[in-house]
């Protein structure tokens, strides 16, 4: 343990209980703690146990600038301090591999200068948005299946969905939108969403904005409602859509006869 030069660890959605002890003990062990939290919990508790070494990423964003350029200052300042060398924790929201360009992209890097460098990169999990997701709405995704996607990447990818699955489309609130907004985002792509899912379901199919809790005994905002009322229902740059089953699966009966689930 404690031998590579750069990890790259989650805080959770909640810090307090969901950040793990062997992501402290990296925290803690690290010359240079590099996080990307907007959570002042998970901000005061990454300057309490590293001080020293504490150095927060978020700053980079700006208003209106796109996000990738953010993302690939992220990266030059981590590789930045590696280079020095330096030990490197990367500490990111939620789960550091889902949603998070930046963490991938330094670790990529990272491992592929190590080949000459001679040091080590590894990314540790944690506890995402979708990990909660199941937990709150209780529903689990071995049953009927999940199909996941990225919202603006579903609409302009002409990714396919099964309706007789869970279909869960994330960052809704920013679809369309490239750039950092601190405030609410422009999502003018919301009605081709719902146009494009009115394909699939009805528009009085029930679906649900999620937001994970991001405070202990804090309740997650779960608000079902009818796909119709998707536009006016208030999202932000942090819901996520949980659409249920909207027809039964298709089972092929025959191929169920041969491998013995039915009988006679």
């Amino acid at each position: 343990m404690f031998d590579e030069q750069l990890v790259v660890i989650g805080t959770g959605i909640r810090t307090i209980g969901q950040m793990t002890l062997e992501s402290i003990a990296w925290i803690k062990r690290a010359d240079k703690v590099l996080y990307i939290v907007s959570d002042p919990i998970a901000e005061d508790l990454i300057k309490t146990f590293n001080p020293a070494g504490a150095e927060s990423l978020y700053d980079l964003y700006a208003e209106n600038k796109p996000r990738i350029q953010t993302y690939n200052e992220m990266i030059e300042k981590t590789l930045g301090y590696v280079g020095e060398g330096k030990r490197v924790c990367m500490a990111a929201y939620g789960h550091p591999g889902v949603f998070a360009y930046p963490t991938h992209e330094s670790v990529r890097r990272a491992q592929a200068e190590g080949f000459k460098a001679r040091f080590k990169a590894r990314m540790l999990p944690g506890v995402s948005a979708e990990d909660c997701m199941f937990a709150d709405l209780n529903f689990d995704p071995a049953m009927a299946g999940c199909q996941s996607y990225e919202a603006t990447d579903f609409l302009i990818n002409g990714r396919l969905i099964d309706n007789s699955s869970n279909v869960v489309l994330w960052q809704i609130g920013v679809l369309g939108d490239t750039t950092f907004k601190s405030r609410q985002y422009d999502i003018k792509g919301m009605p081709h969403l719902v146009q494009k899912l009115y394909q699939h379901y009805s528009p009085y199919h029930e679906v649900y904005v999620y937001e994970a809790a991001l405070f202990p005994g804090v309740e997650p905002v779960i608000r079902k409602i009818p796909l119709w009322s998707l536009p006016q229902s208030g999202v932000s740059a942090i819901s996520t859509l949980y659409i249920p089953p909207g027809a039964p699966p298709r089972s092929d009966y025959a191929t169920m006869q041969s491998i013995g689930l039915l009988q006679g």
